[in-house]
């Protein structure tokens, strides 16, 4: 997935043990491919419900009876997903933050103020339509006796096959536009806190600070700024270039390996080459 990100921050000056002429960063006009790294608990937790949120959705526009599985399963992983702690809570407080942001740039030179109003705008929405949805929206779906019937057997592995539930057979013996109202029903409930996390997802990927980094010998330690704590993490890479990141750390520090695709039978091993690519800093 390739995101747009503004604010780019000036490359950093080589080192004088650095060669005169680092690798090519990757071009804009090219495809590239965009890897993630939640630095928070939050951010993780938000990156996996847009993930199957937006699962669902494809699942559930299919109208196939397989499709209409799938989708159920994304559907039972968000309950799993929301029943850990209050997301809810955790995504007002994001609104609550990201509108404070928003709040200082008025005061900032060069700043479009219809664009900016229009996010402010937006984010007053989504706060008023999460409030508005209480603390106990998604109580139907808990309760729901045929949601949690193929909840218990998806434990299993083929759990869910046709004769392990016949009345989940029926539903997907019924017509595709049945299925995919009924379903789309279901989502309804939560579509206040999922446009929600995807609002604050995509603001905090296009407020990132964009800058060209090397990692000599396909290795690199990334320390960040202390003083501003720091939620996710964007590397972005050539779609061709045969790569693709492996990151460890925290919000302080990362480590950042880059790894050569060998294929699928062969194991992916640490590229010796020096590694040019985009670093993407999201607060």
């Amino acid at each position: 997935m390739t995101t747009d990100t503004v604010d780019t921050a000036a490359p950093p000056q080589p080192s004088a043990a650095a060669p005169a002429k680092a690798p090519a960063a990757p071009q804009a006009s090219g495809r590239t491919v965009a890897f993630e790294q939640p630095l928070s608990e939050r951010m993780r937790t938000f990156l996996r419900l847009d993930f199957l949120y937006n699962q669902a959705l494809n699942h559930n526009e299919s109208g196939t009876p397989w499709g209409s599985r799938a989708a159920v399963a994304s559907l039972i992983d968000i309950l799993a997903i929301i029943s850990r702690g209050d997301l809810r809570s955790d995504a007002l407080k994001e609104i609550e933050r990201q509108l404070t942001l928003l709040g200082e740039y008025q005061a900032k030179p060069g700043v479009d103020p219809k664009r900016l109003e229009s996010f402010i705008a937006n984010l007053g929405r989504l706060r008023a339509e999460l409030m508005s949805s209480g603390v106990a929206c998604q109580q139907p779906l808990r309760d729901s006796e045929f949601l949690n019937s193929v909840k218990h057997r998806s434990a299993i592995p083929g759990g869910t096959c046709d004769f392990d539930l016949p009345a989940y057979l029926y539903w997907l013996s019924e017509p595709g536009e049945t299925r995919t109202h009924a379903f789309s029903q279901w989502l309804a409930t939560l579509r206040p806190l999922c446009d929600a996390v995807a609002e604050l997802l995509w603001l905090t990927r296009q407020f990132g600070r964009t800058r060209q980094e090397c990692a000599r010998g396909g290795a690199l330690t990334i320390t960040f700024d202390r003083d501003n704590t720091l939620q996710l993490l964007r590397i972005t890479l050539p779609a061709e270039s045969g790569l693709y990141p492996e990151i460890s750390g925290s919000h302080h520090r990362c480590n950042v390996r880059f790894l050569q695709w060998k294929g699928l039978s062969e194991r992916a091993a640490q590229t010796s080459e020096d590694v040019s690519f985009l670093l993407t800093t999201c607060s």
